[in-house]
């Protein structure tokens, strides 16, 4: 595959790993930083220390604080609240035609929208694609093995885009389910929550357990409603993510869950200098979301409970035991 010029907009921690990543898979690419002294440190130093302060880049990544990039391919690399606008600066005519990566796994508050539907509202002649799974900034920026699921519509053009994608370390598998990858990647947030908040609480290993599990069938009900396949909560953005994101101190939305778990409230867990964590803007999105839909969803009801400081974290365990008994599906 010839190397491509890749624009990734967004230089946090993701942005830049993503950067690292398709770097390393030999492309010219270009990061795109709102911080004039990010581009500074990227272009002089080959270092974000803001972001990634322990990783060195590769020379291939330049940096720059103008949107008006040309690409072969677009990476979005910033929150799942500031795709509209950042799309929108960028521009309908700089991405029609283009190849658009989506990384943010989140919903949009308002709206219900999935990233991939943003982008097409947006820029109606983008290319979308999805990419998630279970990854954290920190191990692809250091060239760990991590594979992905790159979701798109048409089957080789979306092998043609993860062969430009793909590295020494870097993986991506491709699939044809956006829905499906975007809605595992934006609910397994709001789950990583949940299972913070019972390890913040002491609740032990088997009610995370339990939770993951019924987060995994809780999911896998939205999905299907939405038009999602089955299949795809098996692979890697399914499963893998979800497993990732709830067991691991290095989640970020798992950390808050902890602190909420253990009776923070969310402003003086954000107070006390917390990073984002999406699953607190996604929560109440599914909420209303599953209820469009008419699927029964307790645990994302219970999460934003917790959020609102409307229940406690014993009161909304004990509220979850006492639901009637019924078969598992």
């Amino acid at each position: 595959m010839p190397h491509k010029r890749v624009a990734v907009y967004g230089a946090g921690a993701w942005g830049t790993a993503l950067a690292q990543a398709a770097a390393m898979a030999g492309n010219a690419v270009t990061l795109v930083a709102r911080s004039p002294s990010v581009v500074e440190e990227v272009n002089r130093h080959h270092t974000n220390s803001r972001s990634l302060p322990e990783v060195r880049l590769v020379n291939g990544i330049t940096a720059t604080g103008g949107l008006d990039v040309a690409a072969d391919l677009v990476i979005l690399a910033v929150p799942a609240q500031a795709s509209r606008a950042a799309l929108a600066a960028i521009g309908e005519a700089a991405l029609a035609g283009v190849p658009v990566v989506l990384t943010a796994k989140g919903l949009e508050a308002g709206t219900l929208r999935r990233q991939s539907e943003i982008l097409l509202e947006v820029c109606p002649q983008a290319i979308p694609y999805v990419l998630s799974g279970p990854s954290f900034a920190a191990d692809v920026a250091s060239g760990r093995p991590t594979a992905v699921t790159l979701a798109g519509d048409d089957a080789a053009a979306t092998l043609a885009v993860a062969a430009i994608l793909a590295g020494p370390s870097f993986r991506p598998y491709a699939a044809g389910d956006r829905i499906g990858v975007e809605l595992a990647g934006a609910l397994k947030n709001v789950y990583a929550l949940a299972c913070g908040a019972v390890d913040g609480a002491g609740l032990g290993a088997s009610a995370r357990a339990a939770l993951l599990a019924r987060g995994y069938a809780e999911m896998s009900r939205i999905v299907v409603a939405m038009g999602g396949a089955a299949s795809t909560l098996t692979g890697l953005a399914g499963l893998g993510d979800l497993t990732l994101s709830c067991t691991s101190t290095q989640s970020r939305n798992y950390r808050f869950g902890m602190a909420l778990g253990q009776g923070e409230t969310v402003d003086e867990i954000k107070a006390h200098g917390a990073g984002l964590a999406e699953g607190v803007a996604t929560a109440p999105v599914a909420e209303a979301l599953a209820r469009r839909l008419g699927v029964e969803a307790p645990l994302i009801d219970a999460v934003n409970l917790l959020l609102a400081g409307r229940a406690g974290i014993d009161e909304i365990v004990a509220s979850l035991m006492a639901r009637p008994l019924k078969r598992e599906e």
